[in-house]
């Protein structure tokens, strides 16, 4: 039985590109929602794809005051 090496690098690959890109949209949840930019994207990093629906939730139900989420709410 032949491994192939290829196959396995391109799987990694697409999945670390998934993993930097939920870092990424966590961090933009977080900054626009009136969070530290670093709490989205440590969500991000630790629970990949689940951390952006956290982000979301968040975003969505408990934006903090002064925060663009919030003065777009309220207006």
């Amino acid at each position: 039985m032949t491994v192939i090496f290829a196959e396995i690098g391109v799987t990694a690959l697409y999945l670390l590109f998934a993993w930097l890109a939920s870092s990424i949209v966590c961090g933009m949840l977080a900054v626009r929602s009136g969070y530290q930019e670093k709490s989205g994207l440590a969500t991000g990093m630790l629970l990949f794809v689940f951390g952006i629906v956290v982000w979301l939730v968040i975003y969505l139900a408990f934006p903090k005051e002064g925060s663009r989420r919030a003065s777009a709410r309220s207006s």
